[in-house]
């Protein structure tokens, strides 16, 4: 599905919210992945934070975009379907494809940035009446995206701060 076209019903946001949903899983779970890829004593106290701040974070924005399909009068798509469509489309690297973790991070952020900044021009293309306000979607999005950019943002800091 691209997100180049407008959003037409609730079953297409529907599924397009559960897409975000996966990536924010897949965000976490490699966050997690890079926290438990080095020993505490050796972990940068900075690196870890990030880490671990971006796992929570990316939580928060998952059930933030559940609550939203919760609300929806829509099917939903099977969660092994949606993360069939993540996987092919946005989870192409594995974390170990990066030399750095801090690379692997600032993908992950970049890429659920555009995903959602992407996800709110298909629905303010779109003049579709959903079940739910409009407005709240597009509210609960761009503080989602908002949060992504400032993820960006730190890991950049971050990266600077260490070259």
């Amino acid at each position: 599905m691209s997100l180049g076209q407008r959003v037409t019903d609730d079953h297409q946001l529907a599924r397009l919210l559960q897409i975000g949903v996966v990536l924010e899983e897949v965000v976490e779970s490699r966050a997690y992945q890079h926290l438990d890829s080095f020993d505490t004593g050796d972990r940068n106290p900075a690196v870890g934070a990030l880490l671990e701040d971006a796992a929570e974070e990316s939580a928060t924005h998952r059930e933030r975009l559940e609550d939203l399909v919760a609300d929806l009068n829509a099917e939903t798509v099977a969660y092994e379907e949606i993360n069939a469509l993540v996987e092919a489309k946005y989870a192409q690297t594995a974390p170990e494809d990066f030399d750095d973790l801090l690379y692997d991070q600032l993908c992950n952020e970049e890429t659920a940035y555009k995903f959602y900044d992407d996800l709110i021009e298909a629905i303010r293309a779109s003049d579709t009446e959903f079940s739910i306000d409009r407005d709240r979607v597009l509210s609960v999005l761009a503080d989602i995206r908002e949060e992504e950019a400032e993820g960006v943002e730190e890991v950049t800091e971050l990266m600077e701060a260490y070259e």
